[in-house]
């Protein structure tokens, strides 16, 4: 099918122009992590995102569309992660601040005496749960209390990734559950369901999926977390941690800032860049002999070398040498400029995403999908191939939300099939799963934060597993799903739910 488009002759994309983009992405990130491993997010991934935006870039070019269309569509997606990057920087400040005032070493110091390994991650998954819930984000959980958490595992000596996973896992249950989260109250909105109506039809697969992952990371501290304190003590870190920082409730109070302003519901970036800001102030009083080490520069005025710290934290991380590595590794953290690569990763990942979408190349491939979905089953089936296709190809858990949203609402009231039934599959397959692909926003975000690589974690994280599957199989069961009186659109392509 063609059109005009001023002097321009259009032509929809063609199949061979839908696969092409696809397959490009596959072989070339398969390319980068067969030949660089896990450092391929150090730059591989995203030049080979990169190169799959031009090729999409030519291919829309090639169907008659001008530049000016692909320049602007790229301009959209860049626009359309201002605030992620804005969180990102925000949290890489707050790292960096939240080291050097005292807040993290004091969340291992006293998470080190608390928890036990038996029963950490099951701990850790629950307590991350109980945080997103009450602040409704899942990127602010896994960024600070998380980051405590991942590094108390080091302290102890159990696996990282198994905590990393297990972070992932309650963040994004509380996400779900929070009518505090924006994921949450968007996605009512696209299929126009009252907000704790639809937090109530996703306990249905949320809390049967979190049970799932609580239980598998109990049994795996019975069996294995007792054994993985053999591998050291823990004693010469604590009594470090003590002597460098002074350890007092006090170091909480950027923790409890947060908590207040993101209850409060001020906009995530603000709320994380006023914590971070805070505790670097609240550093210089009381870290001190901190600050001057960190600074290296003696003879430097002491109101100076507290502005020098706070802005080099914020900016650069917070470095340590106590010749103990395990606490300089986990301090050695944070600032602005770690997050760049992240930044890179995210911008290639969105904008080839954003050109598939605007130019009809997802489409293309969508619609015989859904003409294919004869039963309940398959269709719930392909709208999860669709929200975790495009988490993967597009690289953003908001467009794999909106688009199923927007694809499949008038199929799902053609064939009676609630509201509530599309929001909730589609907070599975979308939101959910997006922790679980690299190069993916939350991916790449996740990674970057916990500082375990995306590959490393994902085999940990049952809840965002179990969560979507739980939902197709629902699908192909009839449980918990929710009818109505079938609605026929009244003229072919029209939308009955509007757009």
């Amino acid at each position: 099918m063609t059109a005009t488009e001023g002097d321009r002759t259009v032509r929809d994309p063609s199949l061979a122009d839908a696969i092409l983009p696809l397959v490009t992405l596959v072989v070339l990130i398969g390319g980068s992590l067969a030949l660089f491993g896990l450092d391929a997010l150090d730059g591989p991934i995203q030049v080979a995102l990169v190169i799959c935006a031009m090729i999409a870039a030519l291919i829309v070019l090639k169907n008659g569309h001008p530049w000016e269309n692909v320049q602007a569509a790229g301009q959209r997606a860049v626009a359309s992660i201002t605030s992620a990057v804005f969180i990102l920087l925000a949290v890489g400040a707050l790292i960096g601040t939240w080291n050097m005032s005292g807040t993290i070493p004091t969340l291992v110091y006293y998470g080190i005496q608390v928890l036990s390994p038996t029963w950490y991650y099951a701990a850790t998954a629950l307590i991350c749960g109980i945080v997103a819930m009450s602040i409704g984000s899942s990127w602010t959980t896994a960024g600070t209390i998380g980051v405590g958490l991942v590094g108390i595992a080091a302290m102890l000596g159990i696996s990282p990734g198994i905590t990393a996973g297990a972070v992932i896992s309650g963040a994004y249950l509380g996400d779900k559950l929070s009518p505090l989260s924006e994921t949450t109250v968007l996605t009512a909105q696209l299929v126009k369901v009252d907000v704790y109506r639809h937090i109530k039809r996703q306990a249905w697969t949320s809390v049967p999926a979190f049970l799932i992952g609580f239980v598998l990371f109990g049994l795996i501290g019975l069996f294995w977390g007792p054994a993985a304190t053999d591998a050291g003590d823990t004693g010469s870190e604590l009594g470090a941690l003590g002597d460098i920082f002074w350890i007092t409730p006090l170091n909480l109070l950027p923790l409890v800032l947060l908590a207040v302003l993101s209850i409060r519901k001020a906009p995530a970036s603000i709320a994380l860049m006023i914590s971070a800001i805070f505790a670097g102030v609240l550093g210089v009083f009381t870290q001190s002999d901190v600050v001057r080490v960190f600074i290296a520069e003696p003879g430097l005025n002491g109101v100076l070398a507290g502005i020098k710290a706070v802005w080099q934290a914020m900016a650069t991380g917070f470095t340590m040498d106590s010749g103990i590595a395990d606490i300089d590794s986990l301090l050695s953290r944070g600032g602005m400029d770690s997050m760049l690569l992240t930044l890179w990763l995210i911008i290639g990942a969105v904008t080839f995403g954003t050109l598939l979408e605007e130019f009809g190349l997802i489409s293309r491939l969508i619609d015989p999908m859904i003409r294919a979905a004869k039963g309940t089953g398959r269709l719930f089936l392909t709208v999860f191939a669709t929200a975790f296709g495009l988490n993967v190809v597009a690289g953003d858990q908001y467009i794999a939300l909106v688009m199923p949203a927007k694809i499949y609402r008038a199929e799902f009231a053609r064939r009676g099939l609630a509201p509530t039934n599309l929001s909730r599959l589609t907070a599975d397959s979308g939101t959910v799963t997006s922790p679980l692909v690299p190069w993916n926003s939350c991916g790449a975000f996740m990674g970057a934060v916990l500082g375990v690589p995306t590959l490393v974690y994902l085999p940990f994280c049952f809840f965002n597993i179990a969560s979507p599957l739980l939902s197709v199989i629902y699908g192909f069961t009839g449980f918990k799903i929710e009818k109505v009186e079938p609605v026929e659109p009244e003229l072919p392509g029209t939308d009955p739910a509007g757009t």
